[in-house]
């Protein structure tokens, strides 16, 4: 009786012990103060095809990007303003496709789009086609905020946003030489004229902004913008501007800011389709990111990507091109990237 009295005494010591094993035991990770992801664009952005000074000015705008972003989050910030603020430096420069970089359009025009969207209560905002706005995504906020609306578009979305105090500029402001020329080019393929093309030309991108951010009252904001395809006609507008294609916002699921090709987009809703996997379906957001990018879209024909961000900080960047400008940060942990080896 001693002997069996002792054997079962070991064996409850053994099962205490794989209990307490660390192996089994659940880790909860906890959720960061605050995350924020961007993007520049997809497409085949090729190592080979960019300079080191190229490279380097496209890495250093990112970073400055989010540093902006983190900056406003840090200090316990709203993720609406990290988005715009975030976004609103990205069109102010003339790398990417949005504001003062935003291509032509087959009549020689600059025509923006953006959108916003806050996943507290899933306002959003967006503006269509316009061309003296010098921030489209503060056009964006201001529908959210200042009117009954999701979007407006042309002349009606300029009127409204110079009476709420948004900058407007004379529409020369946006012309610049690489986009002028690009659109030249366009024009002479389309007229079968050979062209030329320089190395900065030989990299085919779907042009956009975004931006994403999680502040520390756990809330997302996901933001969008761009001036569209280069010799773009009869004022067509891209996945950009429309909540549930080219942003999409959530605090239940996620956040989502696309970029690629905009009629795929619009048509298989990527943006809300990858939250509505995690929402119905039950799948993390690497699963549903990776899915809908990398397999649906494939399938159809589409390329592009996105950026995005969970409700605990987790983020995906995912795309089905050569190559993403895209990064992310959270505190203690920054990636920036280009190239799709650089996954």
């Amino acid at each position: 009786m001693k002997q069996l009295t002792l054997i079962i005494t070991f064996c409850c010591l053994v099962m205490i012990g794989c209990n307490d094993s660390p192996r089994l035991k659940t880790v909860k990770v906890e959720r960061p103060k605050y995350t924020i992801v961007i993007h520049g664009g997809a497409g085949t952005i090729l190592k080979k095809n960019m300079t080191p000074q190229k490279d380097k000015a496209y890495r250093d705008a990112l970073n400055e990007a989010l540093n902006i972003g983190e900056s406003i989050l840090k200090l316990g910030g709203s993720s609406i303003d990290a988005v715009e603020k975030t976004i609103n430096f990205m069109e102010n420069s003339d790398l990417f496709n949005a504001g003062k970089g935003a291509v032509f359009t087959h009549e020689g025009k600059n025509e923006m789009d953006a959108s916003i969207m806050y996943g507290k209560d899933q306002n959003a905002g967006a503006v269509g086609g316009v061309t003296n706005i010098k921030h489209p995504i503060s056009a964006a906020r201001a529908v959210l905020e200042k009117s009954e609306h999701v979007m407006m578009a042309g002349k009606g979305a300029e009127d409204f946003a110079e009476k709420n105090g948004i900058e407007i500029v004379d529409p020369a402001y946006f012309k610049t030489e690489r986009r002028w020329n690009s659109l030249q080019k366009a024009l002479k393929s389309e007229k079968g004229e050979s062209v030329l093309s320089e190395d900065e030309d030989k990299d085919k991108k779907h042009g956009t902004v975004g931006c994403v951010a999680l502040d520390q009252d756990g809330n997302i904001t996901a933001g969008t913008s761009t001036g569209g395809m280069t010799n773009k006609k009869y004022n067509r507008l891209g996945d950009s501007p429309i909540i549930g294609a080219g942003t999409f916002a959530d605090n239940a699921t996620c956040g989502v800011s696309c970029t690629g090709h905009g009629e795929f987009f619009i048509r298989y809703t990527v943006a809300r389709d990858i939250a509505a996997m995690m929402e119905y379906g039950g799948k993390s957001l690497a699963e549903s990111a990776h899915y809908v990018i990398n397999e649906k879209l494939v399938e159809k024909g589409g390329a592009g990507g996105i950026v995005a961000l969970d409700q605990e900080g987790n983020v995906a960047m995912d795309f089905n091109t050569e190559g993403m400008y895209r990064a992310y940060s959270k505190p203690g942990e920054r990636v920036v990237k280009i190239y799709k080896e650089e996954d």
